[in-house]
């Protein structure tokens, strides 16, 4: 965990961020239909790049990638926000800051777009 505390209580973290790790908030998991959403959070969804970075170059913006979670960041600094995703709320579902680019979602299962984020990861040299 690179954030400062996590919602089970105040368990600390590595700190490498500031912020905290949430955990859903179930009475906010509405679909904009009406219908309930299942935590945890399984399925594909569409990350919107909040900032210009390496690991984005040749994903389209609004790309779909796989996610497992039922926990999300908190950011302290929005600047560290690289990416954002919406169910039943926006979460944060990706940061970088200098040399750290961590996400939210499993590139090895998300696809061409993944596999483009682990192949970009591997050519970085920040």
């Amino acid at each position: 965990m690179l954030f400062e505390h996590s919602e089970e209580g105040e368990v600390p973290g590595l700190s490498v961020l500031p912020g905290k790790v949430r955990l859903f908030p179930r009475d906010a998991m509405w679909s904009p239909t009406g219908s309930r959403l299942k935590v945890p959070h399984m399925g594909w969804n569409e990350v919107r790049q909040a900032l210009p970075h390496p690991l984005w170059h040749g994903i389209a913006d609004n790309s779909r990638f796989y996610f497992v979670h039922s926990y999300y960041v908190e950011p302290a600094e929005p600047s560290v926000i690289a990416g954002s995703t919406v169910y039943g709320i926006p979460f944060t579902s990706a940061v970088a800051r200098a040399n750290i680019f961590a996400v939210q979602f499993h590139p090895e299962k998300s696809s061409k777009d993944g596999l483009q984020l682990l192949a970009n990861f591997m050519a970085w040299q920040p």
